[in-house]
């Protein structure tokens, strides 16, 4: 009869033992994949004028830094871009970094080239579609134009992102500029452009619609869209 020596045996025994494997890095849980939001938009989010650090999207990474969940921030906004030209490039960009939220953020640039609001609102709302279609919550940011382009223009154009916010239960912050404008050192020298000195307040605008959006995805809930 084989005779195995005890201490052999207490080897064996913590080797095979429960908690041993818990232990050991093939039972210990992996940290989750970190969660992602894509900023997707133009020049607003694009930190324009300035350092990319200094932008707003930028400042957002560092905010979610504090939270316990690992967050990463995607800006692939582009200067100029319209919504035809994001919807174009969205797809793509979707599959790549696989968001749980996207702050969609263009429309800017048609409403300054005259572009139809029909046409605006049928790019964003595909847009909405494919990010849903993705498995994402979109968090619509509207935008307003100057009033030179005439009552009846701007009154359509600012429409379509309230409508559709609507019409698609949609998280949403109509003007993120708006605390900005008239305040001395938030704009560049264009008058459009908000200053590297406006980057904080405008963070601090899209964090109100965004943080509910932030703690249902940590949680593991459906985002809480709109004002609910």
């Amino acid at each position: 009869m084989l005779r195995i020596p005890l201490v052999v045996m207490g080897l064996i025994a913590l080797l095979w033992s429960p908690g041993a494997a818990a232990n050991s890095p093939e039972g210990q849980n992996p940290s989750p994949e970190p969660l992602t939001i894509l900023v997707f938009g133009d020049s607003l989010s694009a930190a324009y004028g300035m350092p990319e650090s200094a932008g707003w999207p930028a400042l957002l990474e560092e905010r979610l830094e504090e939270r316990e969940r690992d967050w990463e921030v995607e800006n692939v906004s582009i200067s100029g871009d319209t919504t035809a030209g994001g919807r174009t490039r969205l797809p793509e960009v979707l599959d790549r970094t696989a968001p749980v939220l996207v702050i969609l953020a263009l429309g800017g640039n048609d409403g300054l080239r005259g572009l139809p609001p029909a046409a605006m609102r049928e790019n964003l709302e595909a847009m909405v579609e494919a990010i849903e279609t993705a498995g994402a919550e979109t968090l619509l940011l509207g935008i307003r134009i100057p009033p030179n382009y005439g009552r009846r223009y701007t009154e359509r154009f600012e429409a379509v992102y309230a409508d559709l916010a609507e019409a698609r239960e949609l998280a949403f912050e109509p003007f993120f500029l708006e605390d900005i404008l008239l305040e001395d050192g938030m704009l560049m020298d264009d008058g459009i452009h908000p200053s590297e000195a406006a980057q904080p307040h405008l963070l601090d605008a899209v964090w109100s619609r965004l943080e509910p959006m932030v703690k249902a995805a940590e949680a593991g809930k459906p985002p809480c869209n709109g004002d609910g």
